[in-house]
């Protein structure tokens, strides 16, 4: 399958959690103005595109992904002009934004769904999905999402509403056309405001199985599943359902149709293996262009043999396919939570910082990732603010610890606000903010400015084909090559010095280029390289 080449294929997205991100008006919850305030440091950063969470009018039962009107802006956020300004200023520093979209559903307060559950002769009963209970008076089938049953009961009615979300998160019927000519409407408002293309938000989970057949019990949930449910039914007949991909192409036509500029649609899919994601591409680049690849965000510890593996994968099945390199993002804990521990924390940022930025694909950097942020989450129920966190404390302690607010400087709330913020701040904030760290040589993000830098230098970790050197069990070593320029990228995933061996380049040296030891930077790579604990490196081999 051959892919135009467009601007997003080389860029670097930034994810922002509007929430956490700045608060501009002192009621501790992060807004648009607050984001534009700071649009000076993400083009200084270096990357080119911006997905913004949602800011549309909400009950916020799911901080924004339960919408009570798509074409609002919530005033938590600001207004349409504010974003209209965002656009425009994002613009003027060659930033390009990205909105996140949920067609998938919407709040039980969206105007759509009250007139639904008004009566069973409503003009709009069908735009969701009613269902008469079994005889017993039980849900129609044992299909389970986030709060175990997928049915909730209407007194009024006497059916039951399908949500695979939250109780106040009905589902569309997609299988209606006027729901698929109302949320196409949505895409183009967006589109039509400047954005460069849309996030699509849970896109895999549009129709269900029409015959209802109920989901088969495992034993154990599948890895892929583990972030996201908590009991071990296979949502087979729920989620990923073959009718979902004509929608998507439906939906890519119509947008191809009406926006010659062929915005971007990124896809929210989590699917099992790298053959189910490349079902998203379609044939001939009729459906999403990219389609989220979370499977490196699955790997359960820092192992050099565990993501190799999933590399390989990669190249074997997403070959020729633009694909997502993510490691973090605001449903499952960051990357350095998971995989490093306080005394070393620093070292495996900067390393995570090389894996994220040298590998094919299109990265995606988590706010506060380029500072080696870390999870903070509750100590207690009455800390908890995400619904999922409450409905399954204390053996979930749900997406608040992820979702901390940016460490801008040392002073009060770390910058973010000068009222209360909406959940604690970091207690590392006096070291681990973007003030401190724009002075120190050897910070995180200073490492990150670097290797942005160096990706935009280097047509090789842009462009570059990828391929795999040796088997060790403790570094990762790869090569990124175009016709003009090989670069050597040498990983060590351990608390241990290593000597890492390169008979094949016996005869080629070369020069490391940026290091997450800085003092090695210039230095000469040859047959045998020492590597320090958790370093990255990155070197231009000789032709």
């Amino acid at each position: 399958m051959e892919h135009q080449s467009n601007w997003w294929h080389e860029a670097i997205f930034y994810e922002i959690y509007l929430r956490s991100f700045q608060d501009s008006n002192g009621d501790g919850i992060g807004d648009l103005r607050g984001l534009i305030d700071r649009l000076d440091y993400l083009q200084d950063l270096g990357v080119d595109a911006l997905w913004v969470c949602p800011f549309y009018e909400s009950p916020h039962v799911d901080f924004g992904y339960d919408i009570s009107n798509h074409t609002a802006v919530d005033p938590r956020y600001g207004t349409l002009a504010d974003f209209q300004e965002l656009v425009r200023e994002a613009d003027r520093r060659n930033l390009k934004i990205i909105v996140d979209i949920i067609l998938n559903h919407t709040s039980d307060e969206h105007p759509l769904f009250i007139e639904s559950r008004r009566s069973r002769n409503s003009p709009k009963r069908d735009w969701y999905i009613w269902q008469d209970p079994k005889p017993d008076g039980s849900p129609p089938n044992n299909w389970e999402g986030f709060e175990r049953s997928c049915w909730t009961y209407d007194e009024e009615t006497q059916q039951y509403y399908y949500h695979f979300h939250y109780i106040q998160q009905p589902d569309l019927n997609w299988r209606n056309p006027k729901v698929i000519e109302e949320m196409f409407a949505v895409c183009d408002f967006w589109l039509n405001q400047g954005v460069a293309g849309l996030r699509l938000d849970a896109i895999n989970y549009l129709v269900e199985d029409p015959e209802l057949r109920d989901n088969p019990i495992v034993e154990e949930l599948p890895e892929y599943l583990r972030n996201i449910f908590q009991f071990n039914q296979l949502p087979v007949h729920t989620i990923n359902h073959p009718d979902n991909h004509p929608l998507l192409q439906q939906m890519r036509q119509h947008i191809k149709t009406n926006h010659p500029q062929d915005p971007l649609l990124i896809g929210e899919i989590w699917v099992p293996t790298t053959q189910d994601i490349r079902e998203f591409y379609g044939q001939e680049d009729n459906e999403l262009q990219l389609p989220f690849n979370f499977l490196l965000s699955t790997v359960p510890s820092l192992s050099a043999v565990a993501f190799r593996e999933k590399i390989q994968d990669f190249e074997e099945n997403l070959a020729g396919l633009p694909t997502t390199v993510v490691l973090s993002n605001h449903d499952f804990p960051r990357s350095t939570t998971r995989y490093g521990t306080p005394d070393n924390s620093d070292r495996i940022a900067k390393l995570l910082a090389t894996f994220l930025l040298t590998l094919r694909g299109i990265p995606f950097i988590y706010y506060g990732e380029e500072l080696g942020m870390v999870d903070t989450p509750p100590d207690r129920l009455d800390e908890v603010q995400d619904p999922r966190g409450r409905l399954r404390w204390p053996e979930y302690k749900g997406r608040d610890g992820c979702r901390t607010p940016m460490q801008w400087n040392e002073q009060t709330n770390a910058g973010f606000t000068e009222g209360t913020p909406w959940y604690k701040i970091a207690p590392d904030y006096l070291h681990r903010n973007v003030a401190v760290q724009g002075q120190d040589p050897d910070s995180i993000l200073n490492y990150y400015k670097q290797l942005i830098q160096l990706r935009r230098d280097r047509p090789p970790l842009r462009q570059g084909t990828l391929t795999l050197i040796g088997k060790d069990e403790q570094v990762l070593a790869y090569t990124r090559q175009t016709d003009e320029e090989q670069l050597l990228i040498l990983l060590n995933m351990s608390p241990q010095s290593q000597s890492f061996s390169l008979p094949e380049f016996a005869d080629r040296p070369g020069q490391i280029l940026l290091s997450t030891h800085p003092e090695k930077d210039s230095a000469t790579v040859g047959e045998n390289l020492p590597l320090m604990p958790f370093e990255g490196a990155i070197a231009l081999l000789q032709h």
